[in-house]
């Protein structure tokens, strides 16, 4: 426990593995910042964001603003008189007059190994482009985006197999502990903050729906890394006769053909050519039709050898 008056300000599942660790830790948590309740799912039911529910469930106040940079907002976080705010995935940039208010300044808990992966998806990005090891960072928080000097950092590999979610939720987690270490480490005065290379940086950005198009042409690899990047969201997706066809698990093979040509399709799966290699796909989802492993879909499903995936063209831009 630090006895330091703390605003902590998070939106989704990620953050509340840190939240729940100040909690625990005893600390004086006297607001939670978070984003305003949203409709979700197929019914568009409106519901809270996970880390008010975390809070909630603690008796901790919370914040929504729609937008944390108008004066009223500023105004209410000033009130409260903070002597440290923690960010994690909040969901807003914050202006220098908020960042300005804590005595002890805000540590952001940023999910990558900066100064690598700066902005909104570092997760997705990592596993898309090949990496094989990423990590979380505490770093103080300036007006860009991650540009603020490094604290802490901790390193973990990447499977060659792991998806988005499985990473997402060991490292929600890890930063939960780098949080709190970084913490310790600020009360005794040990914290000793560094620059980051501008030189060494690559950008994140925000996932779309149209990044899981599957580009057969591409190699096996590259493709597997998107399918893995792409899980659970927004998801990789091609189109097998005319029908959306979402792809969830795949694993590389040697085959040859044309890009996006079925090579075979039995009970292992569904190989399709690549641009370099094949891919088997071991899990999907046709429209209209529930998820599955591949070898139960096609018992009601018939891939011949030969058949086309690729893009619908009433789809291509939409």
């Amino acid at each position: 426990m630090t006895g330091l008056r703390i605003i902590f300000m998070g939106t989704p599942e990620f953050a509340c593995p840190t939240l729940r660790t100040l909690i625990e830790r005893g600390e004086n948590v006297v607001a939670v910042v978070t984003q305003p309740d949203r409709p979700k799912g197929r019914g568009q039911q409106t519901l809270p964001p996970p880390v008010k529910v975390v809070a909630e469930s603690h008796g901790i106040p919370v914040l929504q603003p729609v937008k944390v940079r108008l004066p009223e907002s500023i105004d209410q976080i000033r009130a409260l008189e903070p002597d440290l705010i923690v960010v994690i995935a909040f969901g807003q940039i914050l202006p220098k007059a908020l960042l300005d208010i804590p005595t002890h300044g805000c540590i952001n808990v940023h999910a990558s190994l900066l100064p690598r992966y700066r902005g909104a998806a570092p997760l997705n990005w990592c596993i898309i482009n090949g990496e094989t090891e990423t990590g979380v960072t505490t770093m103080m928080m300036d007006v860009g985006l991650d540009t603020g000097d490094m604290l802490l950092k901790s390193a973990t590999p990447i499977d060659p197999d792991e998806d988005t979610q499985s990473l997402h939720d060991r490292m929600s987690q890890l930063g939960a502990e780098l949080l709190a270490q970084t913490l310790d480490r600020l009360v005794a005065g040990e914290l000793v903050p560094e620059k980051q290379d501008d030189a060494l940086t690559c950008y994140a950005p925000i996932m779309k729906k149209e990044d899981g198009l599957i580009d057969w042409t591409r190699s096996a690899q590259d493709i597997k890394n998107q399918v893995r990047g792409m899980t659970p969201w927004p998801g990789a997706f091609s189109f097998l006769d005319d029908k959306l066809l979402k792809v969830y698990k795949v694993q590389t093979a040697a085959g040859t053909g044309n890009p996006g040509e079925v090579v075979a399709a039995g009970r292992d799966g569904i190989e399709v050519a690549c641009g370099e290699g094949s891919l088997v796909i071991r899990e999907l989802q046709l429209e209209g039709k529930k998820r599955m492993a591949a070898g139960d879909f096609l018992a009601g499903y018939k891939v011949p050898a030969g058949s086309l995936l690729g893009k619908k063209e009433s789809a291509v831009g939409a």
